[in-house]
């Protein structure tokens, strides 16, 4: 077995060489595609061929060809895989319907054939809302939304809106948006992602307001499925599927605003906000204790950042004592002096003896050592996962350095920009990470103390299994908060919030005002990590279950977890349910949610096994 000692260590110098390798090679920009398409009429010359080629289909996962398909929307086979690549299929069907109709005459070819269909966006999740991981898909197929369902169009308005085609990416539509002095308050990292994808599971990002910062017209702090007024969808209308439009004061609405893929919407409106430009400085010589202190802890705690500025966000790598501390402050002029802190590195400006200063990006996605990992770090995630759990211990601290040297060779530790470019920063060559966790929907009054007592159950049980030589985690623990789907931030007349958002209010609770979410990341394949995640998960469920605050899984992450996530029979069947019927048994709530799905999909072609143990 590789002792720790025998493993590669990474210098500043290492570092710089190898990331300008990594950069000089090119990374990937914007999304990601499977190897291999395969139309349906090539089907029988499919089957010689080198890896990573057509060929490499071969037959044994060719599927039988779907029959009297619609001859002008195009068909192939390919092969599918989720973020985590936890979810692999060889080979799946997948058609790229051109316009709205060509999906209402998919869904009723489905519906004549006996086949399912799922829409399929940016893959940037976990859970196994599109497909199931072993599952038989030979009667299954995949809509691909983001070729031809994209286009997006602002609408000057009060509010105003943007439409876009379902397919169309965040960044696509914050991009056009810009070019109009619109933005939203609060984006999830990645641009990547379909706006169709991101209201399936209720994406959000981490911003609230700072104290006496008042919420601009047209923006919300809670998910985007808040942001909605308006969509349209394919429904059941008595005899056949067809296209309807919801605005946000029709009551059937609210299930479909955050959906987990059970209906197929089209295209969405959504409000928008003056745009702003915000200063993102990072610290990384805070220690852990400090940062994530009791509630009312003088220093340089989350709860501070929280209070000055809204918005903020903690990465703490394994085994390490300071985290990767983001804060996000809506600034309008370009700030002269930087107060990020990279610990005894300083700003790229200090080490060349020029004053630290705000600089100013002009696109998003400004962490690019994040994106392109140096070798040493890929053999030590090899070593872990081979045998060699205990380097998780070299693996945190290694990724830790990299932040703190990338910050300064990058002069990213303090950057400005408009709202778009400092809050997109994950791209698809990021690393891809297993993903627990959840929302901790509570007052804002209790951040402190919910992280608190997180963090310290945290720290305690990884370092109780190091004391047993066992290391089941080995990824960072990412902490952010956003604000709640408040009613008052629709600026149409609106039915209400969406029904089964992890950031929907409790009406008997009013006081509880945010979601705090607490994941925990780990590499695929490394023993006993299902277990601790299982552990996690059912300690976040009693120790935030009281007046105080309660739990909610997060959509697209993992969850349920028995022996593998999702595989836990009593939370997906009984305990979710009743997570969604807490505080709102007289209004719209899961049981509403789940009535109105099988109203508008009867047949069910929007579903698959998972779907109908969850929504049956």
């Amino acid at each position: 077995m590789t002792s720790l000692d025998d493993q590669p260590r990474l210098s500043r110098r290492g570092f710089l060489a190898a990331g300008a390798g990594a950069l000089a090679a090119g990374a990937v920009v914007g999304g990601w595609t499977p190897a291999f398409a395969v139309p349906a009429g090539s089907l029988g010359s499919v089957g010689a061929g080198s890896s990573g080629s057509l060929g490499s289909l071969g037959p044994a996962a060719q599927l039988p060809t779907p029959p009297d398909f619609p001859s002008d929307i195009s068909l192939f086979q390919q092969a599918y895989q989720n973020w985590s690549k936890e979810i692999m299929l060889d080979a799946t069907w997948v058609c790229s319907p051109k316009t709205a109709d060509d999906v209402v005459r998919l869904v009723n070819w489905a519906d004549e054939h006996g086949y399912k269909i799922r829409p399929r966006g940016a893959m940037h999740g976990w859970t196994p809302l599109t497909v199931v991981k072993g599952s038989n898909v030979e009667k299954v197929i995949l809509a691909d939304t983001m070729t031809h369902l994209n286009s997006v169009t602002v609408n000057q308005g009060s509010p105003a809106t943007v439409t876009a085609g379902v397919g169309a990416t965040l960044d696509a539509i914050v991009t056009e948006l810009q070019k109009h002095d619109l933005g939203w308050a609060n984006l999830p990292a990645p641009g990547v992602l379909s706006i169709g994808g991101a209201l399936a599971v209720n994406a959000h990002g981490a911003a609230l307001p700072a104290e006496g910062e008042e919420t601009l017209p047209g923006a919300t702090f809670g998910s985007l499925s808040n942001l909605v007024t308006e969509l349209t969808a394919v429904v059941w209308d008595g005899n056949k599927y067809a296209l309807k439009t919801y605005r946000r004061n029709d009551p059937d609405i609210l299930p479909m605003l955050t959906n987990l893929g059970r209906c197929f919407l089209t295209s969405v409106t959504m409000q928008a906000a003056p745009n702003v430009r915000m200063r993102c400085e990072s610290f990384t010589d805070i220690p852990w204790q400090e940062l994530f202190a009791a509630k009312g802890t003088s220093g340089r705690t989350f709860e501070k950042y929280v209070a000055e500025s809204g918005r903020a966000e903690a990465i703490w790598y394994p085994f390490t004592d300071k985290p990767w501390m983001k804060v996000w402050t809506v600034t309008a002029d370009q700030p002269e002096g930087g107060t990020g802190s990279l610990g005894s590195l300083g700003s790229l400006g200090s080490l060349s003896g020029k004053p630290a200063q705000s600089r100013e990006v002009t696109g998003p996605y400004n962490y690019v050592f994040s994106d392109n990992l140096p070798e040493p770090i890929t053999d030590m995630i090899g070593a872990m996962i081979s045998g060699n759990p205990a380097i998780a211990q070299q693996f945190g601290p290694a990724m830790y350095e990299i932040t703190k040297l990338g910050l300064a060779a990058t002069n990213s530790s303090d950057i400005w920009g408009w709202s778009k470019d400092v809050q997109f920063y994950i791209k698809a060559t990021t690393l891809r990470l297993t993903e627990g966790g959840g929302a901790v929907v509570t007052s804002r009054d209790n951040i402190a103390t919910v992280i608190h007592d997180f963090t310290q159950w945290f720290n305690g049980r990884i370092e109780y299994y190091r004391a047993k030589g066992q290391y089941p985690l080995n990824g960072p623990v990412e902490i952010r908060c956003c604000g709640l789907d408040q009613p008052a931030d629709v600026k149409v007349q609106s039915a209400g919030s969406p029904t089964i958002a992890a950031t929907r209010p409790r009406p008997d609770h009013p006081d509880w005002d945010v979601a705090i979410w607490l994941n925990v990341l780990g590499v695929p394949g490394t023993p006993g990590m299902f277990e601790f995640y299982q552990e996690m998960e059912q300690w976040m469920r009693g120790h935030f279950n009281n007046n105080a605050a309660t739990f909610r899984p997060e959509w697209s992450k993992g969850w349920a977890f028995g022996p593998d996530p999702y595989t836990d029979t009593d939370i997906v069947t009984n305990k979710m349910r009743a997570t969604y019927m807490e505080g709102v048994a007289n209004v719209p709530n899961w049981d509403t949610a789940h009535a109105r799905y099988n109203e508008i999909d009867p047949h069910r072609i929007f579903t698959n096994s998972f779907m109908d143990q969850l929504l049956p």
